[in-house]
């Protein structure tokens, strides 16, 4: 109804007569209904036109116009008023207001955003511009950005798809670290403690390693990322033989960084040209043998931390699908390398007296056993084995003599092993009779420390090798044939016997180290001797066994080895590994 008709029916109602209660009650509702409609346009408008003014745009600003109502009409529509009001602010922002986006869409063709990319990638932003929506950014005009086209005719992006594109390249270039990467770590199984347990030792749940469970990536894993990373060629024909005095010997590139410790163990997996390496830093570390390999050259597969455990021998399985390490605790770990399992070893059922530490052990050549050196002094000392599939108790190896087994290593065939006690007591035992087949003593020994076996073409019926180096307390090292000193040998359906003589004379004695010899290794042909002492700087020395001579040109006073604590030959023989005190990993080529 128009505005002046109903200003006009109220005149005519005030200057007429009274009307009934029921009648002026009619009228007031119909007109405070038309009174309503009208206001809530009139209000709308308002708001409008406000909104207008202060955000911009290109409609005029229209007047307000107000109610022009008598005292009876304010008195009954000012409730209403009120109520349309609360009905206003139960409203939404967005239902109330509207937002300028400016310009329109740019002339060159605008890249859509690809939000379903982003809302699949992970979480949603805690914060967005929206002045985003409205960026226009050029990748063809701006050289240091056309790296972010998809295609030769992408031009023009909005500002998230540019801010998108941007996060994209930079994850690229720098991946996200494994710590910042989410995943669901299983909870811990709490172990029950016994009365007998050991309160000075690690648990289960003291085991951290870097993965996110006690597992890590398979070696498959660790394989496909590295082209030149197969398996080593057999040589073709004989492998030439080395000259003795002089050694072609180079240095290659070393072992990138440095580990937290001195290295402890080093050993070459026997088909891949990979090291592993190991401290007292409770760390395993896995090299890539690579010196070429660009941009660094033997690159890191992978590392393994135990926590609560400084790792002393560290060794690849002879068919290399296995890792076992240890240190000076009760227990060992088996690291599964196809499948990424870490097993822990926790006791030795009905010996755990004799071996309160498993720290120094060695596997056997065929696989099948693992030998510990006992912690008991008792009866001289014990080497206990085990079987390296099952890690089930088989035999023990007791030697007599004093102050326990200084070292042992296992016979080429893995069918026995030799022990020498720290008095310089040697034992032969067999594996076949669990019984030692021989005895006799290291000549002029003052406390024995370390031994190896090497060599082909030795005696069959003592697994083949033909040498065996001892290393003393003097830093005098022994060596001896074993094809010169066994005289006779017997073999029956219950027993075997070996006879040698009682002291044996060594092939050669060597006298260039004055402090006591901690390292010995025989290369796979049995061409070189290298021994060490980790008590002096420097101190090691090269040997051609053949002929038992010291090697003169290397190492010179200029070769960087340091305080050496480990080393170990590759599996062709090829190449030498030094790790020292510092943390270092040196790396040598020999060459016929």
């Amino acid at each position: 109804m128009p505005r002046h008709s109903r200003s006009k029916k109220s005149s005519s109602s005030r200057k007429g007569e009274a009307k009934p209660a029921k009648e002026l009650d009619a009228d007031l509702r119909e007109n405070g209904s038309e009174n309503e409609g009208m206001g809530m346009s009139d209000i709308d408008e308002e708001e409008a036109a406000l909104t207008r003014l202060l955000l911009g745009g290109d409609a005029p600003v229209k007047e307000s116009k107000e109610l022009d109502m008598d005292g009876i009409e304010n008195g009954e529509n000012g409730e209403k008023d009120v109520e349309k009001k609360d009905a206003l602010e139960d409203l939404a922002d967005d239902d109330l207001f509207f937002m300028d986006s400016g310009a329109g869409e740019s002339e060159n063709a605008m890249i859509p955003f690809g939000g379903q990319e982003e809302e699949e990638e992970g979480e949603t932003p805690a914060w967005e511009d929206s002045d985003d929506e409205r960026l226009t950014i050029s990748l063809a005009d701006n050289p240091r950005l056309r790296k972010l086209r998809t295609h030769e005719t992408d031009d023009v992006v909005s500002g998230r798809e540019y801010t998108r594109r941007l996060r994209k390249q930079f994850e690229l270039l720098h991946p996200i670290p494994d710590w910042a990467q989410q995943s669901s770590r299983p909870a811990k199984r709490q172990r029950r403690s016994s009365a007998g347990s050991n309160s000075s030792f690690s648990t289960d749940e003291e085991m951290d390693l870097d993965e996110t469970d006690p597992s890590t990536l398979p070696l498959a894993r660790f394989l496909q990322d590295a082209n030149s990373l197969i398996r080593s060629a057999p040589p073709a024909g004989k492998k030439q033989k080395l000259r003795p005095e002089v050694l072609d010997i180079q240095r290659t590139r070393d072992i990138p960084g440095i580990q937290h410790s001195g290295i402890t163990s080093l050993s070459f997996h026997p088909s891949y040209p990979v090291l592993l390496s190991s401290g007292l830093a409770s760390t395993l570390y896995m090299h890539h043998i690579a010196p070429t390999a660009h941009p660094i050259p033997n690159p890191q597969l992978t590392s393994v931390h135990i926590r609560s455990t400084p790792l002393a021998t560290s060794c690849f399985h002879p068919s290399g699908d296995k890792i076992f390490f240890a240190g000076r605790r009760r227990y060992f770990h088996t690291w599964d390398l196809p499948s990424g399992t870490v097993q822990k070893v926790t006791r030795i059922y009905g010996h755990k007296d004799e071996q309160r530490s498993m720290e120094r052990f060695k596997l056997s050549p065929c696989g099948r056993y693992m030998g510990l050196i006992g912690s008991g002094k008792k009866g001289g000392g014990v080497v206990n084995v085990l079987n390296a599939s099952t890690t089930q108790w088989l035999a023990s190896a007791r030697i007599e003599g004093q102050n326990g087994v200084a070292d042992f290593a296992w016979w080429h065939d893995g069918q026995g092993l030799t022990v020498v006690g720290k008095g310089g007591e040697v034992g032969e035992y067999s594996m076949s009779s669990h019984s030692f087949v021989a005895r006799w003593i290291d000549d002029g020994s003052i406390g024995a420390t370390v031994l190896t076996l090497g060599g082909s073409n030795g005696p069959k019926i003592l697994g083949g090798d033909r040498w065996v180096v001892i290393g003393s307390q003097s830093g005098v090292v022994n060596i001896y044939d074993r094809r010169s000193f066994i005289t006779s040998s017997s073999t029956s359906s219950s027993n075997e016997t070996i006879d040698i003589t009682e002291r044996p004379q060594p092939t050669r004695r060597l006298e260039q180290l004055v402090t006591p010899t901690s390292n010995l290794a025989i290369s796979p042909d049995g061409q070189i001797l290298c021994f060490s002492s980790k008590w002096k700087r420097d101190a090691l020395r090269l040997v051609h066994l053949p002929s038992c001579t010291v090697y003169r040109n290397w190492p010179t006073s200029s070769t960087p080895l340091g305080t050496v604590t480990s080393l170990a030959f590759s599996a062709e023989g090829n190449m030498l590994a030094v790790g020292n005190e510092q943390g270092r990993i040196r790396l040598w080529d020999i060459r016929a």
